[in-house]
Parts: structure tokens; C-alpha cells; sequence
């Protein structure tokens, strides 16, 4: 019984500690800032920002929290049927949570995220993702290309690389991707202390991209 009981206890100390982590995705490459990708030629299809978002996951030893970003612009290049390049521009003010129902709570949440611990969203309004290179995967069932681009957030410009489904038809394109980056690489440190404990924020977000285009 005492092993019985060991046993069920450590399979739910895993089980919690896992829970908390962000999600399995693939692992952002982070580099320094890449030249933006030659589009000369390519056909511009429009952002569509009443479809395309962008999600987060945030992570905690004791809790997580998740949401979206809406997007106010950006178009992708198409030439040939294939992505060149592209860029897209976040609204870093329509930041919203999706797993808190309690409304004080979850504007408690969002008002701490706008503030300058987090995305200074009086300051820096904006995020944006621009293109650097598209490359076409082999044998990957679930994604179709491999793409780089500079994401800024606040003052900070990274390069990023991560895989994506990217489907282009005459007149859309669809990208769908979710990856892991490491927050502090554009100075969001806030939390990233382990010795606060249960206050401590990993430092693992998830980034889940929903983009739609049009011609």
C-alpha cells in the first residue's frame, strides 16, 4: 500500500510539474537581426486581420494563462505558388486572456501585461514579424516550410526560425505555426527569477501563429 501510494504520489507531482511548462512545440533558432527578404517580383496578398491572430501561453510552477493578439496589417509575397516574403504588424493593445472568466481578475492580468514589466503597450504599440527566408520542408507530415524572420517586441529585434504549414491557393494563403521562444532574448524579464517561488514565470512562451492572406 505505502509503494501503492508513493507511486500515485510522484505520478501526480510529474504530472503537475509538466502541466506547467509550455507547451511541446518546436523551439524557436533565435539569432541577431537578418536582411528582410528579396520580394521583387512577388504578388502581395493582404493580411487578413479580422481572421489572423496571434496566440500566447505563459507558464507559472503553480498556473498558466493564454490568449491572443489581433493584427492591424502586413501582407505576404507569393510568386510561383510559393511564400518569399512578408511581414505583419501587432496590435499589442488588443492583447487578451481566454482563460480567465472572473473579469476583475482577467483585467488585473491584461493592465499588468500592457504595463512596462511586461510589453509597454503606451510605448511600444506595436509588435512586428518580418520574413528573412521561407525554405520548403522534406518528410515532415505536419509542417511545409521552415521560416526565419526578425520578430521586434518593445525595442528588441531578434531573428526566429521555426516550422510552419504555409498553403497557398490563387487568391489565399493560410500559415499556421507554433513554436517556443525564450522571452528574455527581447528583455521581457519580469518574473524570471526562480527564487520567487510560485511567483516565478517561466521563461518559455508559446507562439502559435493563425495568419490569413488574401490577393
Amino acid at each position: 500500500m505505502k509503494k501503492s501510494f508513493l507511486s500515485i504520489a510522484v505520478l501526480a507531482v510529474v504530472l503537475a510539474t509538466s502541466c506547467q511548462q509550455a507547451p511541446e512545440a518546436a523551439k524557436a533558432e533565435t539569432t541577431e537581426k537578418q536582411e528582410a527578404a528579396s520580394v521583387a517580383g512577388a504578388t502581395a496578398y493582404t493580411i487578413d486581420t479580422t481572421t489572423s491572430s496571434v496566440g500566447w501561453l505563459g507558464t507559472k510552477p503553480v498556473g498558466k494563462h493564454n490568449g491572443d493578439f489581433k493584427l492591424s496589417g502586413g501582407s505576404l509575397s507569393v510568386e510561383a505558388g510559393v511564400v518569399k516574403g512578408g511581414n505583419f504588424v501587432i496590435d499589442i493593445n488588443s492583447i487578451k486572456n481566454l482563460d480567465l472568466t472572473d473579469a476583475e481578475s482577467n483585467g488585473k492580468l491584461i493592465g499588468h501585461l500592457k504595463s512596462p514589466d511586461f510589453f509597454d503597450a503606451a510605448k511600444f504599440p506595436t509588435a512586428k514579424f518580418e520574413i528573412t527566408s521561407v525554405e520548403a520542408l522534406q518528410n515532415d507530415s505536419t509542417n511545409t516550410h521552415k521560416i526565419s524572420g526578425n520578430l521586434t517586441l518593445k525595442d528588441s529585434t531578434k531573428n526566429v526560425t521555426f516550422p510552419a504549414k504555409i498553403i497557398v491557393t490563387d487568391n489565399n494563403v493560410k500559415a499556421l505555426a507554433s513554436f517556443n521562444i525564450d522571452r528574455t532574448n527581447w528583455g521581457l524579464r519580469y518574473g524570471n527569477d526562480q527564487s520567487l517561488g510560485d511567483k516565478f514565470i517561466h521563461p518559455e512562451v508559446n507562439i502559435s501563429l493563425d495568419i490569413e492572406a488574401r490577393k
